[in-house]
């Protein structure tokens, strides 16, 4: 048995009662809201709301009797929706004191029943319903026991292990933390951009106020004559393309014999605060492409985006394309979205309203802070991104380990008000990329069917942010051949997998479904990175190869400083 204090039987009684108060109080609260009578949908069957009410409390009653009845020693009973992997409750604490054992079961009984009431309410449409369900899936993370003192017999057990030295250190870390102004997901202190993070070796041979452009080194004695110009996303730091040497992306390009032009975002402060997609797509993308080409001395290149970056350089390509420029031989998107019809859980945070209010506020000029978008971003996996460490370094005073890919996430940036709510509007609420000759920009008209270029597109199984589903879509927007490529895992760990590491695995088929869903099942999995595909593909359209440049930039765009130059390193 566990050495934590036990309760009595009268106050684990109180325990069930305010238990079942609470989780009634919440089904009263969801069901009473007044409605609207001309816009809102007809309140579920009184028949079914009390179905669920009577299996609710049934399912309590067995569970409090189960436990009443569990002799010492006993092994915990399983609970609805009790999963094994549950790292919150796998430690043997909360299964060996039948009072935690009660918590922890009492909790995902509630949890299962508030997902299936948020499934029951009526909404609008099915975007009002995905925000109630993310929003109660919010409260239900919250409130789970492990995330409280009294609640979690792991900082129980601790406390008394440590003789209170835990709890300092915890306080410690809460007063840290809250000078940074966020919760820390990893030692800071084991990384430094420049040092041992974004260390391939290369030059910055072009700036203006929004980029800096990087040529990257050559490794090899010959190069393969088409560069590849990189726009990762904006609202991250370039780097993730650039982690450690072990798994980084532009190292490995560049070990293939390509020559890698990547574009580095500045980190807008008060005075960009007033640039706007445009911007973004003609100083920014439109700008690198034409560098880099002069540089490389070919006819066309071949051009990559990460996700928003894919989806800000398939804008400059349309662009490009109706000013009667032809700029690339092929096109790869990584876990981006032209077609914004399911944007994932990002959606829940976008609304009419929301967006309207961000217009009045920083739609004519100022910033949308990095902070807010990276605490926006940790929410949608909570339990993973930000309860976990609460309970770690708080709770239990323990310090994070050192993470490449969380310290990057913790790297924020920030945004341009207008770029940011033209972003929101035309794209997540409007979803007008996809339409030709929807959007003006730069002077144009934006139609994605222009594109004539062979694309490579490449999806995550588990993206929350991207779904791959919705980013298959793009196949029937792009106007020239395309290949999808489906990787297992999320938004960033899928499209981060080195081959060396043998990890993960990745879906192919060549052929070209009507449906993501026939596309899948006539695909084939097969172990480990993804990467060495789509290199094959790419060096299709890279030409020859020819003698490795001796210097970077030419006399045009001489170098200004060594990568990973400076806009990578200011903060947010």
């Amino acid at each position: 048995m566990s050495g934590t204090p036990q309760p009595d039987a009268a106050a684990m009684q109180n325990l069930f009662q305010a238990g079942q108060a609470f989780a009634q109080g919440f089904m009263n609260f969801m069901t009473q809201q007044p409605t609207s009578p001309a816009s809102a949908p007809p309140f579920p069957p009184n028949e079914a709301i009390a179905q669920l009410q009577k299996e609710f409390t049934e399912r309590h009653v067995a569970l409090w009797q189960g436990m009443l009845q569990r002799g010492p020693g006993a092994a915990a009973a399983g609970a609805p929706g009790d999963a094994p992997s549950d790292k919150r409750f796998a430690a043997p604490e909360w299964s060996e004191s039948p009072y935690f054992d009660y918590l922890r079961q009492a909790y995902l009984l509630n949890a299962d029943f508030f997902g299936k009431l948020a499934e029951a309410l009526p909404a609008e449409d099915e975007a009002a319903r995905s925000r109630l369900k993310f929003f109660t899936r919010q409260f239900v993370d919250a409130m789970a026991p492990s995330n409280f003192v009294a609640t979690n017999p792991e900082f129980i057990g601790t406390a008394l292990a440590t003789q209170g030295a835990s709890i300092t250190a915890g306080i410690q870390n809460l007063v840290a933390d809250l000078g940074k102004g966020r919760i820390s997901m990893t030692d800071d202190a084991a990384f430094e951009v420049g040092h041992n993070l974004a260390v391939t070796p290369g030059q910055v041979i072009f700036e203006n106020e929004l980029i800096q452009l990087i040529q990257y080194a050559p490794t090899t004695k010959k190069v393969h004559k088409r560069p590849l110009l990189i726009v990762p996303p904006c609202i991250n730091k370039f780097y993730i393309l650039d982690l450690q040497p072990e798994n980084s992306f532009v190292r490995h390009a560049v070990e293939q014999g390509i020559t890698v032009f990547l574009v580095s975002w500045r980190n807008p402060q008060a005075d960009l605060g007033h640039l706007g997609w445009d911007d973004y797509v003609e100083r920014g993308a439109l700008k690198a492409l034409d560098v880099a080409r002069d540089i490389g001395g070919a006819d066309k290149l071949n051009a990559l985006g990460f996700c928003v970056g894919g989806t800000i350089l398939s804008a400059a390509l349309s662009v490009a394309k109706a000013r009667g420029e032809d700029r690339v031989a092929s096109l790869t998107l990584l876990t981006s979205l032209l077609d914004f019809s399911d944007g994932g859980e990002v959606v829940n945070y976008v609304d009419a309203a929301s967006v309207a209010a961000r217009e009045a506020a920083i739609g004519k000029g100022g910033l949308l802070r990095g902070a807010e978008l990276a605490s926006a971003f940790s929410s949608l996996r909570a339990n993973d991104l930000i309860w976990q460490y609460v309970v770690g370094n708080y709770l239990k005073g323990g310090k994070p380990t050192a993470f490449d890919l969380l310290y990057w996430n913790a790297d924020s940036t920030n945004l341009p008000g207008p770029f940011a709510v033209w972003y929101l509007r035309h794209l997540y609420l409007e979803n007008a990329l996809r339409v030709p000759g929807r959007l003006a920009m730069c002077g144009t008209t934006a139609d994605l069917g222009r594109l004539d270029m062979p694309a490579y597109i490449y999806s995550s199984r588990e993206d929350h942010i991207v779904p791959w589903r919705t980013s298959y879509l793009s196949r029937g927007i792009l106007g020239g051949e395309t290949t999808f490529m489906l990787g297992a895992s999320g938004h960033i760990a899928g499209v981060i997998n080195p081959p060396a590491k043998g990890k993960r695995s990745h879906w192919r088929n060549d052929t070209s479904a009507a449906t993501a869903e026939d596309w899948l099942a006539g695909a084939t999995e097969h172990k480990g990175s993804w990467w060495p595909h789509w290199m094959e593909w790419l060096k299709r359209f890279a030409g020859a190869e020819r003698e490795a440049p001796r210097k970077p930039g030419n006399k045009h765009h001489k170098p200004i400083e060594a990568a990973p130059g400076r806009y990578v390193k200011e903060k947010a």
